[in-house]
């Protein structure tokens, strides 16, 4: 079995969005399609753990601390699953995989979320 390949990781600053894909590259329609996916995130120092998943019928369900800001989709026609990501905190900052839910495939190489804060804003009060 092949690993999925990950993209669509970078930097951004907090609040900012990016939009992951998972390509099962080498799996057919008919494998690809009933099986239920997730995103999966890996921090520095962390064990890995899941996001958000998929299920054949597109049932979605998400971490808390995800919640309302990240959107999982799937397109069996491309055979691919993707994450989109907003509101970015510094705490999303992680390697990304995606596996089945059973995680039955060989892990792949993730893709990394590097999410800093913002310059921030000079405040200067004066009596």
């Amino acid at each position: 079995q092949r690993r999925p390949v990950e993209s669509g990781g970078g930097v951004v600053q907090a609040g900012g969005s990016l939009r992951l894909s998972c390509a099962a590259s080498g799996m057919i329609s008919s494998t690809f399609n009933p099986l239920d996916w997730g995103w999966y995130m890996q921090a520095p120092g962390n064990v890995r753990k899941l996001v958000a998943s998929i299920d054949s019928t597109r049932t979605t369900n998400y971490a808390d601390s995800v919640k309302g800001r990240f959107t999982i989709s799937r397109d069996n026609a491309w055979k691919k699953v993707y994450l989109q990501m907003n509101s970015l905190k510094p705490e999303d900052t992680a390697v990304y995989f995606c596996n089945t839910l059973r995680e039955s495939l060989p892990w792949g190489q993730g893709t990394q979320v590097t999410v800093s804060w913002g310059q921030g804003t000079q405040v200067t009060v004066s009596s």
